[in-house]
């Protein structure tokens, strides 16, 4: 029972990060049709926004604070820069938004490499997470609860925003016929480029989240942005219900199976499973429903 307990607990931590860098390809990939390989480029952004914070505010307890909105403010204006410069003269041409973004990862990494080093930097984390909470018999780090607690922050957010607010109804309209979200005035084009705005943030507040658990680096988004398209896949595309599903699902499925075989052999078992899991549901836990005719 203690590993079961555990193993759940881990999970549901890397599950956590995945969800808020799911949350903004949910919104961009889902909405736009976007396939953004430079999304992990954008939680590495956050990373270090996180680690040049506490290089000015050297009070580690609440650099941490500070970073976070700072890093979904710079995330979501390199977002934003990518949208206005080059996808938006991409759309519906989903194969270029793959290689061209692919690039655009990849110049994103070696300037992160130019200006700050191959040598990982470390973000210290602040005092009040040091230790350990008593959660069902598991000693449960505080740094992963925080993580937790971002990513459930992060998702209440932006369902609420989709949902009460009227920027969230232009989203959603704009997903459900933007052709018709136009004729009654909605200004689709102005919708792409908040919406990508608002999900290449997200991506930036995880970055800061995962600096607790892992050095921060160039290359740290590798790690996670193809994780993040299973998850928005796996749970149906644009849809955040399932993405929260797909995330957590996937991160405990993977902690189980590195506890009872090895980190390797784990990710491509998980691979293996959701390989079976889209043969059966190609469409991912739930369908986005349209009024669209073709």
């Amino acid at each position: 029972m203690d590993v079961v307990i555990s193993q759940l607990f881990t999970g549901a931590s890397y599950g956590a990060a995945l969800l808020v860098i799911a949350l903004g390809l949910s919104l961009t990939f889902g909405q736009m049709g976007v396939i953004n390989m430079a999304h992990g480029e954008f939680l590495m952004a956050g990373a270090y926004t996180a680690y040049l914070t506490q290089q000015i505010v050297t009070n580690a307890d609440f650099s941490i604070i500070v970073a976070i909105p700072l890093a979904f403010v710079v995330a979501g204006l390199l977002g934003l820069l990518l949208e206005v410069l080059v996808i938006s003269r991409m759309y519906h041409r989903a194969l270029d938004t793959l290689l061209v973004t692919f690039g655009v990862s990849l110049v994103l990494q070696q300037l992160a490499k130019d200006v700050f080093g191959a040598q990982a930097k470390a973000v210290q984390a602040p005092g009040w997470l040091d230790g350990q909470i008593p959660i069902l018999g598991y000693r449960y780090p505080l740094s992963q609860l925080f993580i937790l607690v971002v990513a459930i922050s992060c998702l209440v957010g932006t369902a609420a925003l989709l949902k009460y607010t009227g920027f969230g109804r232009q989203i959603r309209a704009t997903v459900q016929n933007r052709d018709l979200a136009e004729t009654v005035g909605v200004s689709t084009r102005s919708i792409d480029r908040l919406t990508f705005f608002l999900g290449s943030g997200l991506a930036g507040v995880a970055g800061v989240a995962v600096t607790l658990i892992t050095a921060t680096e160039s290359t740290m988004g590798s790690e996670y942005i193809i994780w993040a398209f299973l998850v928005v896949v796996a749970g149906g595309i644009g849809q955040i219900k399932g993405a929260v599903i797909a995330a957590f699902g996937l991160g405990i499925i993977r902690a189980f199976l590195t506890y009872f075989t090895d980190g390797s052999m784990a990710v491509v078992l998980t691979f293996l499973l959701i390989v079976v899991f889209l043969q059966i549901r190609p469409q991912g836990l739930f369908a986005v429903r349209t009024r669209s005719l073709a």
